[in-house]
């Protein structure tokens, strides 16, 4: 294809009352037609066709020591290729001028052209790996000062890359997710290495008095850009520590919520399924459809809505601040539970959680229940207070994990288990049960199909 025919071809895409020479952009594009042609003739096709394609031009040119091929050495160098297939590709490769044919010594050469492509395609695959795409900039960059030609289209792209994964890992930090941040500090990790060689390198090019100003304004956001990307260390390492002191332990076993967050994230859907099969059902507790949630947000949608709307809110008028001497403190109410500790140091022989849990309400029966959970905590002999009493008192709890149904105190069902009293001088075992799953609940009558039974946690318990 001739160059005239080519601008006609390019003259089609533009809009009516411009040609091909008013688009700047397009020169440096036009000027590298014949390379362009190389890299078309190469990749053109199937993936299957333009692998074949790169596979005997990469075979022609790798040979150094003798740079020209007669037809029969190919054939019988290619001898695991079609033949009649191998003699297509050779003719296309020849007709766009990737290899060229001596007439003279009747042998195959690898064209100009085709040195370049090639050159260009090896160094592209060198860099494969997760990051190397911030190294192949690099090294074409370095290429380029090493022989006195820095490309701005070059240097562009390293600065668009750097601002890229910079962007990316401000967003992993502010997610707060312990995932997206260890995956963001393992990509900085690997392109570490790239970073630094780039800043070395770009400290040579700012360096150069004959740099155009464009170029140099160009160098000068890459040192920049690199600078905050070795800031991003620190920044990880400290949202790294901060999730620590928020990760939640699991007693003593040594695992944290991160671990079982791991191990969740490397199992399959029916895994995951499996496991939340008998979980989801029986406790989850859907808030949209509580009858009085509902009717808070009813009472605020017809009337508080209105009337916040005819509200006047002005400033009130200046007065003089209060005096007090002492300020005021406050105090929690256990009187709930001093009751239920003294309830529970009467008992002498083993009882039943259905027969002394149950009290006049759902609430406070869900309470007397979850602090049967602090039995036996080791630690409740440094702590005064009426939890830390209730926690020393030689009484050991015991589930089975079934279900029994009460029907009373607003209770449809609570845990089969009962209190067993300890023997003096025996150590008290642990009141949380050894089996997989332990269901602590007592379901209010009217939420029998759709409330979640209440479980005790450890963090439901407030520590005097």
């Amino acid at each position: 294809m001739t160059a005239s025919a080519s601008d006609d071809g390019l003259q089609d895409f533009l809009r009516p009352g411009l040609l091909v020479n008013d688009i700047p952009a397009l020169f440096p594009l036009r000027k590298a037609r014949e390379l362009l042609r190389a890299f078309s003739t190469l990749f053109h096709g199937g993936e299957d066709v333009v692998m074949v394609r790169l596979l005997v031009l990469r075979t022609i040119g790798e040979r150094g020591a003798a740079p020209d091929w007669s037809p029969q050495e190919l054939r019988e160098h290619f001898a695991y290729v079609d033949g009649t297939k191998l003699d297509t590709v050779l003719a296309r490769l020849r007709e766009n001028a990737l290899l060229t044919w001596d007439t003279e010594t009747q042998r195959y050469r690898v064209s100009p052209v085709g040195r370049q492509a090639l050159s260009a395609l090896s160094l592209l695959l060198q860099f494969q790996g997760e990051g190397d795409e911030l190294a192949y900039v690099t090294a074409q960059i370095a290429a380029g000062e090493a022989t006195g030609r820095v490309g701005s289209d070059d240097l562009q792209h390293l600065l668009s890359r750097l601002n890229e994964l910079r962007d990316d890992f401000d967003r992993a930090v502010l997610s707060g997710s312990e995932h997206r941040i260890r995956a963001a500090a393992a990509t900085l990790k690997s392109v570490w290495r790239w970073v630094e060689k780039g800043t070395a390198i770009v400290r040579l090019i700012a360096q150069d008095g004959e740099l155009d100003p464009a170029t140099h304004r160009v160098a000068q956001q890459i040192g920049r850009a690199q600078s905050a990307m070795l800031r991003q260390a620190s920044v990880f390492q400290r949202a790294l520590n901060q999730l620590d002191r928020h990760r939640v332990h699991l007693g003593g076993s040594g695992l944290s919520s991160s671990d079982v967050n791991q191990w969740l994230r490397s199992l399959d859907q029916s895994a995951l399924a499996a496991i939340a099969g008998d979980v989801l059902a029986a406790r989850l507790a859907p808030a949209f459809v509580l009858g009085d949630i509902a009717l808070d947000v009813a009472d605020f949608e017809l009337v508080e809505r209105e009337r916040e709307v005819s509200v006047i809110e002005t400033l009130p008028d200046a007065r003089a601040a209060p005096e007090q001497a002492d300020a005021p403190i406050a105090s929690n109410d256990y009187v709930l539970a001093q009751r239920w500790q003294a309830q529970l140091a009467e008992l002498v022989d083993d009882a039943p959680l259905a027969g002394i849990v149950p009290s006049e309400d759902f609430a406070t029966s869900a309470y007397r229940l979850s602090l049967l959970g602090l039995l036996g905590d080791p630690g409740a002999h440094a702590r005064d207070g009426a939890l830390a009493e209730l926690a020393r008192l030689p009484l050991r709890l015991e589930l089975t994990g079934a279900l029994e149904d009460i029907g009373s105190a607003g209770i449809a069902r609570i845990s089969v288990g009962r209190l067993r009293r300890v023997q003096p001088g025996r150590a008290p075992e642990s009141a949380v049960p050894s089996h997989d799953s332990p269901d602590l609940s007592a379901l209010p009558l009217h939420a029998q199909e759709t409330a979640a039974p209440l479980g005790v946690r450890g963090e439901d318990v407030t520590d005097e």
